[in-house]
């Protein structure tokens, strides 16, 4: 499913295609559960995006990567 969401960190709207259902998305967004119980086949990084809308690259951007 293709998720449209807009991030907090730019204001621009952000999309990924994300393999999800729309009764999945119903279940969180209405229901109150934890994102991690009704999503655990998505990656932290599809789960915060569907959280928030956040991307990777804007995450990286605002706090920086892990250099090691």
């Amino acid at each position: 499913m293709l998720i449209i969401r807009k991030s907090p960190f730019t204001g621009s709207l952000n999309t990924m295609e994300i393999p999800v259902t729309q009764e999945e998305l119903d279940c969180y967004f209405n229901n109150n559960n934890n994102i991690q119980d009704v999503f655990p086949h998505l990656s932290p990084s599809q789960r915060e995006f569907i959280k928030t809308g956040i991307t990777d690259k804007e995450w990286e951007d605002q706090f920086g990567g892990d250099d090691g």
